[in-house]
């Protein structure tokens, strides 16, 4: 890749070999066609290249979002099978009341999920359905009031997701690692008549409470998701996105 990669430079730069040829003699004509051909087929080169480059880019970012994406299933089957055997063991028990409370967690989880689906942002529902298999120290919990779909809301939706997003790694990379239990981050998104409410619960310890007010405030400037409280957000903040009436 690195090769022909250099071998497209080497091309527009071998160009130089004929300009020069009709700098030093402008009145032959065997020169400027040369000029001319020796330019067409660096173009044709380069632009050959361009589009290898381009299709090698696209096939690979295919195969990372399909690595991803099996890598996803793999979890939500994971824990569909740990909460199925949990059911069936209550089951073969008789015990009437856990499995209510099973069934009943497993309604509620799907509920969530379906929520999560309905966001209208592809790539704010890939990064929430996705976050459990980029890390094992932070836990993410999803809350969402009612529906909630950015692509009908009044504001800008790609805008506000992917800011959201930012905020969400920014915590990621903001946990300490360890052994022990995994900290826990509950996101809340919610909705009045004026704007979308992005609230943030962290439960556990964070490498540099300072460093991760900084990187929300940088990620945050200029997006349509502005901080309502960040003094602490090693603990809560709270985020708003402000409707266009």
């Amino acid at each position: 890749m690195i090769r022909w990669e250099t071998a497209k430079y080497y091309a527009a730069g071998s160009v130089l070999l004929p300009a020069a040829g009709v700098l030093l003699w402008p009145s032959a004509r065997w020169m400027n066609a040369v000029f001319a051909g020796w330019l067409l087929l660096a173009a044709a080169f380069w632009i050959f290249r361009e589009r290898r480059e381009q299709a090698e880019r696209l096939e690979r970012t295919i195969q990372a979002m399909q690595i991803a994406s099996i890598r996803t299933l793999n979890h939500h089957r994971h824990d569909w099978m740990n909460d199925l055997q949990v059911l069936y063991g209550y089951i073969r028990l008789q015990k009437q009341d856990k499995m209510a409370e099973c069934v009943e967690k497993i309604r509620e989880r799907m509920a969530m999920e379906s929520k999560i689906a309905k966001l209208g942002e592809p790539s704010l529902v890939i990064f929430l359905q996705s976050f459990r298999t980029m890390t094992h120290s932070l836990r993410l919990n999803v809350r969402i009031d009612g529906e909630l779909n950015f692509g009908e809301l009044p504001f800008d939706g790609a805008g506000t997701a992917a800011a959201l997003i930012d905020v969400l790694n920014a915590y990621r990379f903001a946990v300490k690692p360890g052994s022990g239990e995994a900290a826990a981050l509950t996101l809340a998104l919610s909705r009045d008549d004026k704007s979308l409410i992005v609230e943030l619960d962290v439960e556990g310890e964070v490498q540099d409470a300072r460093e991760l007010q900084r990187k929300l405030k940088q990620r945050l400037k200029g997006t349509p998701l502005q901080p309502v409280n960040l003094d602490h957000p090693e603990q809560y903040a709270k985020l708003t996105a402000r409707f266009q009436m």
